[in-house]
């Protein structure tokens, strides 16, 4: 069995974890920078590394042919705003080929379309979890200070309403207050969402969670030090997670801020259909 694990990598500490996991497991790993702004330790971690950006597809297939790849896992942030930022990159042919084949540019129908891609190359995606299992939480309160009544409450409020704009493929995060949806996640991401919505009022609860139909191979709720950041600057109180299906990135440190902040961390367990 062919031991060589093919990364494309996004920002965020993500991928390195991925890269170490999968080199415990015995694959040897060649990385693919897709996006600038990368983890400068990734390169060094990897036993292979490449870097272009995700226009280029048929450079990514290229790479990943040469290099005999037969299993791929795609990892860390890619920010959406570079799809749609005007002259932030030029798609080669085989990305406009694919993108105008789509019937919508939501993000679940992009990135399917790239792991149908890959897949039609003889190559198997990978979970995104697959080397990371330890990065998810299982229910319960995860910081030292416990969530009061009323915060528990917006964090079920939070909580069933993002599983609702998640099964619209909007976002994965809200952020309320008294039951009420001061912001919801779109393309600007999870960090600026808080902003926005700390920006209406503090004492916000912030919640992600997977989507109802999530697929493992791609855009895994992750949270971390730089989530706990925003909250502090939104004057957040609150974060709920999804229980199994969130990653902590910086786990200890992520915790160790929130508490220094006084910020109440629980995960969550979803409710089986």
């Amino acid at each position: 069995m062919d031991k060589t694990l093919g990364i494309l990598a996004g920002v965020g500490h993500l991928p390195v974890e991925v890269v170490r996991g999968a080199k415990a497991a015995g694959y040897k790993t060649v990385v693919i920078g897709v996006v600038p702004g990368l983890d400068e330790e990734l390169s060094k971690v990897a036993d292979t590394f490449y870097s272009t950006h995700i226009g280029k597809l048929g450079k990514i297939l290229d790479i990943l042919s040469k290099n005999g790849i037969k299993a791929v896992t795609m990892i860390g942030k890619v920010t959406k705003e570079i799809l749609y930022s005007e002259g932030a990159i030029v798609p080669d042919w085989q990305a406009v080929k694919l993108l105008s084949s789509l019937p919508d540019r939501h993000d679940d129908t992009i990135m399917r379309a790239i792991v149908d891609k890959l897949s039609s190359q003889g190559m198997e995606v990978i979970d995104q979890t697959f080397f990371l299992q330890v990065l998810m939480p299982e229910a319960g309160v995860l910081s030292k200070r416990q969530p009061t009544m009323e915060e528990m409450e917006d964090m079920d409020y939070g909580f069933s309403m993002a599983k609702k704009i998640g099964g619209l493929d909007i976002g994965q995060t809200v952020v309320v207050k008294n039951k009420a949806i001061m912001a919801v996640e779109a393309i600007e991401g999870t960090d600026k969402c808080i902003l926005r919505g700390g920006a209406l009022g503090k004492n916000v609860i912030v919640a992600k969670t997977a989507k109802p139909a999530q697929d493992n191979r791609f855009d895994m709720p992750s949270v971390g030090v730089a989530t706990i950041e925003a909250m502090i600057a939104a004057g957040s109180v609150g974060l709920v997670v999804e229980a199994g299906r969130t990653l902590l990135v910086d786990r200890e440190k992520m915790l160790a801020l929130a508490d220094a902040h006084n910020i109440t961390v629980v995960a969550k367990q979803a409710k089986k259909c």
